[in-house]
């Protein structure tokens, strides 16, 4: 029979469909074979001021061994491609999906690439390699591998496939996992039943850390190499958020230690444990820090060495790491147990290190890549500098508010809260952050960071102070919430909750900086000095979590303490991408001279630190003097500063090359459509922008020139009247003038967008004119009608816009 398609190009699908499918299919299990499989959400791009997704990065055909163990991925091209044409971007999802054989065809041939010897080679299509054939090559490079001859099989090998036939935990509510976790499970595993017994997953915040530990855990108590596992953390609300959560699940297996609760007879029943390093060391806190002065009761020696055959650490980054810490022994004492380090901030110090204890990760999935991938949500970055950044110093024999003498030196950022006590600028810092969520979403999830729990105390304060009018509607607007504040913890479950609608803003010093999973985060707030890398990643990690459909898409970081100097250390990995309107500082008041105060108090007891100078406005009045939007690459580098409109600037000039040009094609439907997608694509709402800027009344058209060309502005009705007064309807029958008519008036109200479109013609006033059909007669038929309705833009239009904009 003969073909429709010989001699003539195919498309990418007709090449699937009728020449690498079946030639697949013919070597290969089809029910091994996965068709369009999409490995990434496309990267959020909030360059604009709405957000956009990118492409997704999608594998034409991923091969598997067996269920969740991909072994090759093909790339398809068209037939006007050459064979090898897919070849790179088949070795990059065979990199992401960590498979050793990429594939390239374009439906006269395959070209390979082997990860296992590095070389490339040309293939017929009916030479496509067999899975058992790419499986004797990794088992000749030393991959051990399920399916082998039952003679040649070690005690190894039959842990391999014990564990590899495990399905993924799979239910209601429970997504399958994406390819950067099914990596990590996979690596895990594989390493487990080799007889690893330490190792380290370093996946960024907000990554899936502890969904990746659950379907571990599933797998191995399913493959039964593992049957009784202990998951280790320093703070409640990390277990039971991991509880309630990923590891629901397992149910009735699982069980919370509580020594002070548990009853001890059955207290071994179980498989999985979840504790906390102070209960098991002898402490029931649940504070920010370890108490080092707390008597070690060696609890978690209730149960015997060889209990646990598996512990997992989460946030290893903390205690663990330190070889001399009181939790280690917690970890020594369960020595013969494989144990799991997860964290997304490995800490490398000379006194902690978490690859000396669990050896070279053996996977790793960084912010930077999460972001790249649309999984984890992009940020921006507001440093805001106050007056007194740069430095204080009180004046000659100046006092605090309680009459104590302040010591004279310069007080700069390390010292604000610490040491002293600047009360406007608490009020400024809560004003400015205020004011960012009133003109964006005063519902938005915020945590502020401060220097310590009296600092996140009166943070609060100033801010209950600054939103009364939202604190009389939501009492619970504003909490504090730290390791010392039981009311305040009590509150935590709410704010973390995507359902409830306070606590909106949360003030803190470093319970929040770690493991919390805040879904709906959108500012962080920086009013804290912080120079550990590790500390920076976990609080910038509070917001990374993505949720398109509610509507968290990004998120904020407002910097006051200088913070963002950080971006550019060698260690950071994440991209901060941004183009935000902020409005210029207002005028700089002239900081009135200090007074001192009302006189000294008696000085403390001999032994007691003097308390921290307190000096309200009239000793050191705070205000802005600076506020910028930062924009980095993905290593850190500032590359420029940048509000919307320059990005709407650049994005309109990249698409015409003059003023002349924009006026030529703007009434040409087409040409407008395609700059207005352009638009659109690169998240750019005109008619946000312009309600933002009081410029409602404006055409599209008068914007943009003005956006990108600096030109002056005119009115929709400005416009209009000046067709009026033109002699431009009078070469138009009366029932074709009238529509011109109704026409000018509709672009008058509601600009040009509308105009070139047929559905205007079913609306009052149009309506009464008769029928759509009807309207064209009036014209002389349909082409008529669209020429005119251009010519109409046209005159609109008129002259470029004869002035610059002042």
């Amino acid at each position: 029979m003969e073909s429709v398609h010989t001699g003539k190009r195919m498309s990418e699908e007709d090449v699937k469909r009728l020449l690498i499918t079946p030639a697949l299919e013919r070597k290969w299990d089809r029910f091994l074979i996965a068709m369009e499989v999409c490995l990434t959400d496309g990267k959020v791009n909030i360059q604009g001021n709405i957000p956009t997704r990118g492409k997704r990065k999608k594998a034409d055909y991923i091969l598997y061994r067996r269920a969740h163990y991909p072994l090759a991925v093909v790339e398809a091209k068209d037939n006007a491609h050459s064979v090898s044409d897919g070849l790179q971007q088949a070795m990059q999802y065979a990199e992401m999906l960590d498979v050793p054989f990429a594939y390239s065809s374009n439906g006269s041939g395959f070209t390979e690439h082997d990860y296992l010897t590095g070389k490339e080679r040309y293939l017929a299509m009916e030479d496509f390699p067999t899975a058992e054939e790419l499986l004797a090559r990794l088992a000749s490079s030393g991959d051990r591998h399920e399916g082998l001859a039952a003679a040649e099989e070690t005690e190894t090998d039959r842990r391999l496939a014990q564990v590899r036939k495990q399905p993924y935990y799979s239910g209601a509510g429970v997504h399958s996992p994406r390819y950067y976790q099914s990596v990590a499970v996979n690596r895990t595993l594989d390493a487990i039943a080799a007889g690893r017994r330490r190792l380290l997953l370093v996946m960024a915040t907000g990554t899936g850390k502890t969904y990746t530990a659950f379907q571990i855990v599933w797998r191995l108590l399913r493959s039964g190499l593992r049957h009784r596992v202990l998951y280790l953390a320093d703070r409640n609300f990390l277990v039971d958020q991991s509880i309630q959560q990923d590891f629901a699940p397992l149910g009735s297996v699982v069980h919370k230690i509580d020594f002070s609760r548990d009853d001890r007879n059955g207290l071994t029943a179980y498989q999985v444990y979840f504790g906390l390093y102070q209960q098991l060391t002898g402490s029931d806190a649940d504070g920010e820090e370890e108490d080092e002065d707390a008597p070690l009761t060696e609890k978690y020696k209730f149960f015997p060495p060889n209990f646990f055959d598996l512990i997992i650490v989460d946030e290893c980054h903390r205690g663990s790491a330190k070889a001399d810490s009181r939790w280690r022994c917690i970890l020594e004492y369960f020595s013969s147990a494989t144990q799991i380090g997860m964290t997304a901030t490995p800490k490398e110090t000379a006194d902690q290190s978490n690859i000396r204890y669990f050896g070279e990760p053996l996977f790793i999935y960084s912010l930077n890549q999460g972001i790249e991938d649309g999984f984890l949500a992009p940020f921006r970055v507001i440093e805001v500098q106050l007056n007194i950044s740069d430095g204080w110093r009180p004046v000659k024999d100046q006092r605090d508010y309680f009459g104590n003498p302040i010591e004279d030196r310069i007080y700069n950022e390390r010292d604000y809260d610490t040491n002293i006590v600047l009360t406007d600028r608490i009020r400024e810092v809560a004003e400015r952050i205020t004011s960012y969520l009133r003109r964006t979403d005063p519902m938005a999830r915020t945590i502020v960071f401060c220097a310590d729990e009296e600092a996140a105390d009166r943070m609060r304060t100033a801010l209950v102070n600054a939103n009364e009018d939202m604190v009389q509607k939501y009492p619970d607007y504003v909490v504090r919430i730290t390791g010392h504040d039981a009311v305040g913890k009590s509150k935590l479950k709410y704010f973390i909750s995507t359902s409830a609608e306070t606590p909106v803003i949360a003030t803190t010093s470093k319970l929040l900086s770690t493991g919390l999973d805040c879904k709906m985060v959108k500012l962080i707030v920086l009013d804290k000095m912080i120079n550990s890398m590790t500390e920076f990643k976990q609080i910038i990690g509070r917001g990374t979590r993505l949720r398109w459909e509610d509507g968290k898409t990004s998120f904020t970081v407002m910097d006051l303490r200088k913070v963002s100097r950080l971006f550019a250390d060698p260690a950071w990995d994440g991209p901060v991408e941004t183009v935000e309107p902020q409005p210029g500082p207002g005028p700089k008041p002239t900081p009135p001279k200090p007074q001192p105060g009302p006189g000294p108090n008696p000085p403390p007891p001999p032994g007691l630190r003097a308390p921290k100078p307190v000096v309200h406005r009239d000793g050191c009045k705070v205000y802005v003097t600076l506020e910028r939007v930062s924009v980095y690459d993905s290593e850190g580098k500032l590359l420029r500063t940048m509000d919307i409109m320059d990005y709407t600037r650049e994005t309109v000039r990249g698409g015409v090359s003059s003023l002349q040009e924009f006026i030529r094609n703007w009434p040409e439907q087409q040409k407008q459509t395609a700059l207005r997608e352009l638009l659109e694509a690169n998240g750019i709402d005109l008619a946000s922008l312009k309600k933002d800027r009081g410029m409602e009344e404006v055409d599209d058209f008068d914007f943009l020139c003005y956006v990108a060309f600096g030109q002056a502005p005119l009115t929709r009705r400005e416009r209009a009247e000046q067709v009026r007064r033109r002699d431009f309807f009078s070469r138009y029958a009366p029932e074709a003038r009238q529509v011109l008519q109704a026409l000018l008036e509709q672009y008058a109200r509601v600009g040009s967008g509308e105009l070139a479109k047929v559905d205007v013609l079913s609306i009052d006033p149009f309506r009464r004119m008769g029928s759509i059909t009807k309207i064209f007669s009036f014209f002389g038929g349909r082409a008529e009608y669209f020429r005119a309705v251009q010519e109409l833009q046209s005159a609109i239009i008129g002259a470029a816009p004869s002035r610059p904009a002042v």
